[in-house]
């Protein structure tokens, strides 16, 4: 039964939220980051990079933490942002450039599901930025960008988001990315009950991007409700923002992998090792992608392979054995390739798009790398599988739509 709850949204006011709106900090470039910051008084990187007025450098821990603190509250002070009145709920829609839309409700999801695993996983995070951005958001007092969760189609919420749709929107902007957002409130008592006892009837959600962020929001819950002698359960920090998603509005994408050398061997070597686990065929100079599950390309040495898994050479014991991404690691990149450490080894790389294979294949003929892989996206199928049973992806197994914005819907805790 998941606790999805209506919250008071800090939020820019309707004239600003296009300048406001930014996408994740770590996404600009240099160059792209200093243009927004000299020139856009409004862009939330400002909240986020709060020493750029001083011409410093951001720093780590609570020096920075305070100073994004403050620059957060003059942005309130100077009425960038409201806060709502009402508790509520926020359907949210992108149409992006290439005409794929999402829509779904932006609300406050339960930390004590997360604990439950009624919130369900599958990727692992890292302890100790889990534990860095735990004390971030004790420190400035806000989460500015939803977690991405999917639940199993629901008709009664399906409905209520395609009714209000047809109202005008309090926001609409589109992005220099030329995504188109949309952001409706919704906060009449008699329709956020219903939404309520909708999401209550839902035994199970899954998270589809941000497990940093969900763990370390269920982090601070603990820490806090641990200082809180009159600690009820019903406090804000008791839930964490998230933008909650139908399963068919999911757009899910592959990571290719790019390794920049043959781990000692030549290729003709390298190609006989891949013999024992996979048929290959030649396919030349053109490119070529896989369309089948446990079916790769490789491109080496100017040309395009196909890797056919051979399955009487393989075992299936597990939903993550039957992974391409695991496939692949178990088969190629550890035991061939040496790579053990697929988050740090320095010697393995990863890319998406549309038309990644061209990157690919620039980025090996420039000798970049020396051998890349291409694979099929994984289904929501194939994550709920593997969430379901407790298991956790290799890093970088989906690219995940839809991607939010930074600083549309604001939660204070």
């Amino acid at each position: 039964m998941a606790k999805v709850i209506p919250f008071k949204a800090v939020r820019p006011t309707r004239d600003k939220v296009s300048l406001v709106a930014s996408r994740s900090y770590q996404s600009y470039t240099q160059a792209e980051l200093e243009a927004r910051l000299d020139y856009n008084p409004f862009s939330f990187l400002h909240v986020v990079n709060p020493g750029y007025r001083y011409n410093k450098s951001s720093s780590s821990g609570k020096e920075r933490y305070n100073l994004v603190k403050n620059r957060y509250l003059e942005f309130k002070e100077d009425a960038v942002f409201i806060q709502d009145k009402k508790p509520s709920y926020y359907v949210y829609k992108i149409v992006n450039r290439e005409g794929y839309s999402f829509s779904g409700i932006i609300a406050a999801t339960s930390a004590e599901d997360y604990e439950l695993d009624i919130i369900k996983k599958h990727e692992d995070t890292i302890e100790y930025r889990e534990h860095i951005f735990k004390d971030y958001l004790k420190v400035v007092g806000f989460n500015a960008e939803p977690v991405l969760l999917t639940y199993p189609d629901n008709t009664v919420i399906d409905s209520i988001i395609s009714d209000i749709q047809k109202n005008r929107a309090e926001f609409e902007f589109t992005t220099t990315y030329r995504d188109t957002h949309y952001l409706w409130i919704l906060n009449d008592k008699e329709t956020i009950n219903i939404i309520q006892k909708a999401f209550e009837t839902i035994e199970t959600i899954y998270i589809a991007d941000g497990h940093h962020r969900s763990a370390s929001s269920y982090l601070l819950s603990k820490d806090l409700k641990a200082q809180n002698k009159n600690h009820t359960g019903n406090e804000p920090y008791n839930y964490f923002m998230s933008y909650l998603i139908p399963e068919s509005h999911l757009k899910i994408y592959e990571f290719n992998r790019l390794v920049k050398d043959l781990n000692g061997l030549s290729k003709e070597a390298f190609l006989i090792k891949l013999d024992t686990k996979f048929r290959i065929e030649n396919r030349g100079k053109e490119l070529y992608k896989p369309n089948k599950k446990h079916h790769f390309c490789m491109y080496l040495d100017g040309e395009f392979y196909s890797l056919y898994l051979r399955k009487s050479n393989y075992s299936f014991n597990t939903s993550l054995d039957a992974l391409d991404t695991q496939i692949l690691y178990k088969t190629v990149l550890e035991p061939l390739l040496g790579i053990t450490d697929l988050r740090n080894d320095t010697r393995i790389d990863y890319s998406f798009g549309k038309n990644d294979l061209v990157n690919i294949k620039s980025k090996i003929d420039a000798g970049e790398f020396k051998v890349g892989f291409g694979l099929v996206a994984i289904t929501i199928k194939e994550m709920k599988a593997i969430a379901n049973d407790g298991l956790t992806m290799p890093p970088k197994s989906t690219y995940i739509e839809p991607k939010l914005r930074s600083g549309v819907t604001i939660y204070e805790f």
